[in-house]
């Protein structure tokens, strides 16, 4: 489906990890079975961490598919010897004794982005829609930014957890508070570097379908109207348009 990321919002900088149970590194994971939602933001991010120790997850006695709401009580038991995770779990399994962090988001920063995304042809027939969108994020963003603490209670409880767990995550969360600074984002050199590796492992992992005869597959264009991958298959778009509407106060 052809899909637009209307709103940037933040980058995780250290709320998803990868966690063994006693002590190592990364390269103590060869041999080890890890547990994690499998095909996910954590799949990625183990992908990204074996890399950087010359492993894969060939080199893994496999990954096993568990879900969040299992994950704490897998973690304890003691068949699981590693999982990869987000908060606020992350926080709760590190508290149990011996939880080592081997790897983290805040070591591959700006890769695991969290996006507000719409059907392309529903945004470009309404683009009412996107204004609404836009200046109801930012305004949650304005007050989220001063601190007011009946939003991040509110917040809080629908992530699981109390206030103070919410502010641990914003804490290893790259927010884009400011509009300006989710455009300067979102245009930036880094962001189609980072979507190649995504699109890689988007296609090694057979997400992109059957049918995909690589990982330029599908077409991703950005701001400033540049294509990386299969332009006839333009399937998903970077906009700035709406965030830059807000910046400039004109929503």
């Amino acid at each position: 489906m052809d899909t637009t990321a209307l709103i940037v919002g933040d980058y995780s900088n250290g709320n998803d990890a990868v966690i063994l149970k006693g002590e190592g590194d990364l390269s103590t994971l060869s041999g080890k079975p890890v547990n994690l939602v499998e095909l996910s933001v954590s799949h990625y991010l183990l992908a990204g961490g074996l890399d950087s120790v010359g492993l894969s997850e060939a080199d893994l006695d496999g990954v096993i598919n568990t879900s969040d709401a299992d994950m704490i009580a897998a973690f304890a038991t003691d068949d699981v010897e590693a999982v990869v995770t987000w908060n606020p779990l992350v926080s709760a399994i590190m508290e149990e004794p011996g939880a080592t962090k081997l790897f983290d988001s805040s070591d591959i920063p700006g890769e695991i982005i969290d996006l507000m995304v719409v059907n392309t042809e529903t945004l470009e027939a309404n683009p009412d829609f996107g204004k609404a969108m836009a200046g109801a994020w930012y305004e949650v963003m304005s007050l989220m930014a001063a601190g007011d603490e009946g939003v991040l209670t509110a917040m809080a409880e629908a992530s699981g957890t109390d206030l103070a767990g919410y502010k641990a995550q914003l804490a290893s969360t790259e927010m884009f508070y400011d509009p300006a600074e989710a455009v300067a984002f979102t245009s930036g050199a880094e962001l189609p570097a980072t979507m190649v590796s995504v699109a890689e492992f988007l296609f090694d992992k057979g997400i992109l379908g059957e049918g995909a005869p690589s990982a330029d597959f599908v077409g991703v264009e950005y701001p400033d109207g540049s294509i990386a991958g299969n332009t006839d298959n333009v399937m998903f778009r970077y906009d700035t348009t709406y965030m830059q509407m807000a910046a400039d106060g004109a929503l």
